[in-house]
């Protein structure tokens, strides 16, 4: 089969590598329909996740159809369409009895971290009783490969950990991907305002269309004092980082009023500096974490309803043989306009 494969930071090839097998009677191969890139694989290649090794076949998201089956496996045949969760469960350790799939103690993110990935036209999945989800029938495709990751990790590290309620006014620093998710599941918690802040004047504009109540443009510099004057000099209720710079999470902890709730979504590289001169008298909150993919389920029947529409995040589509281009478009998403990139192999 053909597989993207990563060589060390900065550096990527598409190779023929060997069709995964089935090592354990828990385990599925999928055949890859959708996949698609994630801004934690630009970090992958940024050098900022170390437990990737020279090899590893990239990516964690995608549908499929289940291709072989292990003998233990009880809810899935070959020909079943799927979703793939970017979270591995065993579903019997102490985590995942906790709905703690991010930190199962034989799983979590080892999908293009520990183990090959989605990136390719077949992948293993280990525990795929608990890792898989049927597709419903009649169901976008297109909308379920965001299921995988970027909705599930912008409502449960993002909307619910920041604890967005009814009447809350609500930052989102970063319109990319993650942040525009962040936006589309906010709005089910029904906040006052949504204020998107960004350096791209495209994506604040498209952020208006997905629901954004205001918009900072924050290339100047001055993206906290534009907040305080747009609240009043008051804050926010929930700040959101949605990038994993140094310069975001500042942005976000600047801006929170009294008892305000910093969710830190980001994939971070490198240390930030954390002004607890500043806000330990401010009685805030602040939570960061890794996906459990616990929302899932809720989430399918979101996208089934028409309450969600994932899809709206797609802006370019390529043959999965041509995922060098799509990561050089999703590289320079600015330049070229791009959110998601969906890779298709049918």
């Amino acid at each position: 089969m053909k597989a993207l494969v990563f060589r060390g930071p900065g550096k990527i090839e598409w190779i023929e590598k060997d069709k995964p097998k089935i090592q354990k009677p828990t385990d599925a191969i999928v055949r890859i329909t959708k996949t698609t890139i994630c801004g934690t694989d630009l970090h992958i290649l940024g050098g900022d996740v170390p437990t990737v090794t020279d090899g590893r076949i990239l990516g964690h998201e995608g549908v499929g159809i289940v291709e072989e089956v292990g003998s233990g496996i009880n809810n899935f045949k070959p020909g079943d369409r799927v979703l793939i969760s970017c979270v591995t469960s065993c579903g019997r350790c102490d985590y995942c009895k906790k709905a703690m799939y991010a930190h199962c103690e034989d799983g979590g993110w080892i999908l293009g971290n520990l183990i090959d990935g989605t990136q390719a036209e077949y992948v293993r999945i280990p525990y795929a009783d608990t890792s898989l989800y049927h597709i419903p029938p009649g169901t976008d495709e297109e909308a379920l490969v965001m299921l995988s990751d970027i909705f599930p990790t912008s409502l449960e590290i993002g909307v619910i950990h920041g604890e967005v309620q009814p009447g809350d006014v609500v930052a989102i620093v970063g319109a990319g991907p993650v942040g525009m998710a962040t936006l589309l599941t906010a709005q089910l918690y029904s906040p006052a305002e949504i204020i998107m802040i960004d350096l791209d004047d495209y994506r604040l504009e498209q952020s208006k269309k997905f629901g954004a109540t205001r918009t900072v443009n924050s290339s100047g510099g001055n993206a906290v004092e534009q907040v305080l004057e747009l609240t009043d000099g008051e804050g926010v209720d929930v700040a959101i980082e949605a990038v994993g710079f140094p310069v975001t999470f500042d942005i976000c902890q600047q801006i929170l009023k009294p008892g305000g709730r910093l969710a830190n979504v980001g994939v971070h590289g490198k240390p930030v500096d954390l002004h607890l001169e500043q806000l330990w008298l401010k009685n805030v909150k602040i939570t960061t974490g890794l996906v459990s993919t616990s929302t899932t389920p809720m989430l399918l029947k979101t996208v089934q309803s028409g309450k969600i529409q994932p899809q709206r995040l797609v802006t370019h589509r390529f043959p999965l043989d041509q995922i060098m281009q799509a990561y050089e478009v999703f590289r320079n998403a600015a330049k070229e306009k791009a959110m998601k990139v969906i890779l298709y192999n049918e």
